[in-house]
């Protein structure tokens, strides 16, 4: 009898019912994801390849399978919430074939009410025993009328970091493209593809093979491996967000679910805060990393901003281009980095004392210029010098171009790595737990993306990962301004990121249309500290031009970076977005709505305060005449009293934003 009369099917679904995953052996394992009776993932294969072993996939048959339910609830020592959720029910499937090696392996799966997360568990058997080599990842997500669906994607492996101006098209328009990958069926449904605890295996980036079907694209080695593996593996998660709207994308927990609990026991030194730094001047003109006349890392000009700091309330000064190295073309030559030796003009030792005296810490910076193998050799003596002087935080740099990282292999040869490849993986998660054992936290810029990995290391505080705000001073062009309406739903579902926002002087090149500069209102800018969440936020323009405009400051000041709970309010994809989120363990919320190029009225209901409080809304919104092309400042801010039954209308201006403070009476 053929294996298509034998084929078998199970189910599961999500704990509200309303989505049912689908598993079959018809001729090849797959699987269907079903929302509301209707197709969101259509019929998509399963399977993995490898250099010296038969396939794990075609023939293959289900021999066996279980099920698991949990509702437990975790807390996150930082975090966008508190108290998370996790209640999902669990599909384990075994696949077989008849032959005597490489013949069987598992895929987990768990289907959460946002969602869908599934995983390879290959044991160890004939055939597949010792060193493994993957050179074919065959997962597919097949999409349904994708011709009708919209998708908002950036390309990948082509440039470096992630940092491109994301693309609206039509979704058989893509080609291959990074993850989070959203978009929108034909019957509103929202789905978001990427991964979730992407540990010692390639990055996943999905290629379109035929009308619809994605599939699953592994970033390969330099000897075009895709994966290298021991015995008994089992890969990170691919995960599917869905929603019925877009908002519902953003209110999902579900890739940090899917990550291992902390391996810290202490996560105490671990600081949630803000910062301002010796950056800005940098991308404007006003100073150089490297040394000479206009240095900006200077012993002299450290304290300054150490006592700007100190004034109002920051907890830490960053200072890039400090250490031997900055000299020259350092964009291209990341060999000559001494990660331990400063500049003669920058005393840390004089400056890290000074700080400590007002509560005001140095936040360290470790450029590599994309060559790891000179960074890690010194990472371990760079690490206690920071520990030394009491540095707590690390940013790290991987700049360089086609996103290729240098290193220099066991017989001493150079070799050239994609930034999302097994080595890198590794090599970023490397930085993270050698960090972690001088209780150092580590904001990775050029990282690998954010798969939720912060639950596991919580020290893995933020990231860049996408477009931020430097590419406003040189970007040519600047971050347009539905940028950070498409963020909130591709980016930042993966996690948080270190935009650095809060630029106040918006005609540093001057106004106009054509200029590299914010293209926002100053309202925005406000905004962008709610809506774009990471739980270290700079200050990122010059002291100068925050003591020039106070009032507008006093939001910055008054923002935390560590939340009870947040809840995406409103919102469509590229257009515009409302978030709302409650400091931690306290009563105060704080709201940030944006919008695209188009001026809009917002409704915000305020359902998500609480019912027996009264609160003091201090409202910082565009003003009348406000656009972004040549009146950005324009601003009101006022005050009224609220409460959870009110509803707020707010006129955003062209590119603008409203930022409030909800204040406990």
């Amino acid at each position: 009898m053929s294996p298509v009369l034998l084929a078998q099917t199970l189910k599961v679904s999500s704990p509200n019912g309303k989505l049912v995953l689908t598993v079959n052996d018809d001729a090849i394992p797959n699987y269907r994801v079903d929302l509301n009776n209707e197709t969101a993932i259509d019929t998509s294969r399963l399977g993995l390849r490898f250099k010296k072993a038969a396939e794990l996939g075609d023939g293959f048959t289900i021999k066996s399978s279980s099920t698991a339910s949990s509702d437990t609830t975790w807390q996150q020592p930082w975090g966008e919430r508190k108290n998370i959720r996790d209640n999902h029910n669990e599909l384990l499937v075994t696949f077989t074939t008849q032959r005597n090696s490489a013949n069987t392996f598992n895929v987990r799966f768990k289907v959460f009410n946002d969602g869908v997360g599934f995983r390879y568990e290959v044991p160890k058997q004939a055939g597949l025993a010792g060193d493994i080599e993957i050179t074919n990842e065959m997962t597919e997500f097949a999409i349904k009328e994708a011709e009708k669906s919209t998708a908002w994607w950036i390309p990948s492996r082509g440039w470096n970091r992630y940092e491109y101006l994301y693309q609206t098209t039509k979704f058989t328009e893509i080609d291959r493209v990074h993850t989070p990958f959203t978009f929108k069926l034909d019957n509103g449904t929202h789905i978001s593809i990427h991964e979730a605890a992407l540990v010692d295996y390639a990055g996943m980036t999905l290629q379109q093979m035929r009308g619809g079907v994605l599939k699953a694209d592994l970033t390969p080695w330099s000897d075009g491996i895709l994966v290298k593996k021991k015995a008994n593996f089992t890969t990170p998660w691919r995960t599917i967000q869905i929603s019925e709207n877009a908002v519902g994308l953003l209110n999902s927990n579900l890739i940090l679910n899917l990550n291992e609990p902390s391996k810290l026991a202490d996560t105490s030194w671990i600081e949630p805060g803000k910062y301002v730094g010796i950056w800005w001047g940098m991308h404007i003109g006003e100073n150089t990393w490297g040394s000479g006349d206009k240095h900006g890392a200077t012993t002299s000009e450290t304290k300054r901003y150490m006592d700007f700091a100190a004034k109002y309330g920051f907890d830490g000064v960053l200072v890039e281009g400090w250490n031997i190295g900055w000299d020259g073309d350092w964009y291209n030559n990341g060999d000559v980095f001494n990660f331990s030796k400063a500049y003669d003009d920058f005393d840390i030792k004089s400056i890290t004392e000074h700080g400590l005296t007002k509560g005001v810490r140095l936040i360290g910076h470790h450029e590599t210029s994309g060559n790891v193998t000179n960074y890690r050799q010194q990472m371990d003596d760079a690490f206690a010098l920071y520990k030394k002087h009491g540095v707590r935080q690390v940013k790290t740099g991987y700049v360089a171009d086609g996103g290729k990282i240098k290193r220099i292999d066991e017989q001493g040869i150079v070799r050239y790595e994609w930034h999302d490849g097994q080595f890198m993986v590794n090599e970023y998660l490397h930085n993270i737990t050698l960090a972690a054992k001088y209780n150092i936290s580590i904001n990775t810029h050029e990282p690998i993306k954010d798969t939720g990995l912060r639950r596991t290391y919580p020290n893995w505080i933020s990231r860049e990962g996408a477009r931020g705000q430097e590419y406003n001073a040189w970007g040519s062009p600047p971050n347009t301004p539905e940028h950070t309406t498409i963020l909130p739903f591709t980016r930042m579902l993966s996690g948080p990121m270190d935009f650095t926002p809060g630029t106040f002087d918006m005609g540093f090149k001057g106004l106009g249309a054509d200029t590299d500069r914010p293209q926002t209102t100053l309202a925005k800018q406000l905004a962008l500290y709610v809506v774009i969440y990471s739980p270290i936020q700079m200050a990122s323009d010059l002291p100068r031009n925050y003591e020039a405009n106070l009032p507008a400051f006093q939001f910055i000041l008054d923002v935390p970076t560590d939340w009870q709970e947040s809840k995406a309010i409103a919102g469509e994809v590229g257009k515009y977005v409302a978030f709302a989120r409650q400091e931690r363990d306290g009563n105060d919320w704080f709201l940030g709505a944006l919008t695209n190029e188009e001026a809009r009225d917002i409704e915000l209901p305020l359902t998500f305060l609480d019912k027996s409080k009264r609160y003091q809304a201090q409202i910082y919104r565009d003003g009348e005449k406000a656009n972004w092309i040549d009146n950005p400042y324009d601003m009101i801010i006022e005050q009224k009293n609220v409460t959870a039954s009110d509803t707020l209308t707010i006129p955003l201006a062209t590119s603008g934003g409203v930022a409030i403070r909800f204040k406990a009476l």
